[in-house]
C-alpha cells in the first residue's frame, strides 16, 4: 500500500498530461485537431508512422498506449489494431533478439536494473507467462522481454505469448481511439491510456519480490 501511495502523487500528474493542454489552449489544439482530422496524412503513412514508433519501443521511451490509442483514433480500429499489433510485435521480437545475441550487459542499458531483477525472481517462478502477464505494464513489458533474451527462452515459447498479448492490448487500445474519436472524447482517452497502465505498473511492483 505505501508503495501505491508514494506513487499516487506521479500517477496523478501523468494523468493530468493529456489534460492541462486543453483547459488552457483548449480552442486553439481543437482547431489544430480539426485541421489534422480534415487533412491527415494517407492511412498507409500513419500506419508506417505507428509501426515505426512501436517497433522501437523496448530500445525507447515511446509511450505505446498512447501511440496505439492515436493510431484507432486516426485509423479506426481494424487498421489501428492491425498497425499497433505489427509494431508491438517487431518491438519484442528486436528487443528479445538482442538480448538474447548481446545478454544482460545490453539488456541494462534500456532498463534499470532493479526492475530487471525483480521480472528475473517472477520469470524463475511462472516462466513464459511472465511475458502475458506484464505485456500491458510499462517498464516490466520491456524488461520482461529482455530478461527472456537473457535466458535464451526459445523463439518457439516466446512468439506465441508476446503475439497474442500484444493482439488484445492492441484492440482494447485500438478500440478506445476509435470511440474517442466518434465522440469527441481525445483528452479522456489520452488520460486512460496513460493512468491505466501506470496504475497497473504501480500495482503490480507492489506485489513483486524485491530486487
Amino acid at each position: 500500500m505505501r508503495e501505491l501511495i508514494r506513487t499516487l502523487p506521479l500517477m496523478c500528474v501523468v494523468l493530468l498530461i493529456p489534460v492541462v493542454p486543453f483547459l488552457f489552449f483548449g480552442g486553439h489544439l481543437e482547431d489544430w485537431l480539426r485541421g489534422f482530422t480534415q487533412n491527415p496524412p494517407s492511412p498507409l503513412v500513419t500506419s508506417f508512422l505507428v509501426i515505426g514508433l512501436l517497433a522501437t519501443d523496448v530500445l525507447l521511451p515511446v509511450p505505446s498506449s498512447v501511440i496505439s490509442t492515436l493510431s484507432g483514433w486516426q485509423l479506426g480500429w481494424m487498421l489501428g489494431t492491425f498497425a499497433t499489433w505489427v509494431g508491438m510485435n517487431l518491438g519484442a521480437v528486436v528487443g528479445f533478439g538482442l538480448a538474447r545475441r548481446y545478454g544482460k550487459p545490453f539488456a541494462l542499458w534500456f532498463t534499470g536494473a532493479e526492475d530487471l531483477n525483480r521480472v528475473h525472481e517472477i520469470s524463475d517462478r511462472y516462466g513464459p507467462t511472465v511475458l502475458v502477464f506484464t505485456r500491458a505494464m510499462p517498464v516490466f513489458a520491456e524488461a520482461a522481454v529482455l530478461m527472456a533474451g537473457i535466458h535464451q527462452l526459445s523463439w518457439r515459447k516466446f512468439l506465441p505469448a508476446v503475439v497474442l498479448s500484444n493482439l488484445g492490448i492492441a484492440v482494447a487500445y485500438s478500440a478506445l481511439g476509435d470511440y474517442a474519436e466518434r465522440h469527441q472524447w481525445l483528452p479522456l482517452a489520452l488520460a486512460v491510456a496513460i493512468g491505466v497502465p501506470v496504475l497497473v505498473a504501480a500495482m503490480a511492483k507492489r506485489w513483486m519480490p524485491s530486487a
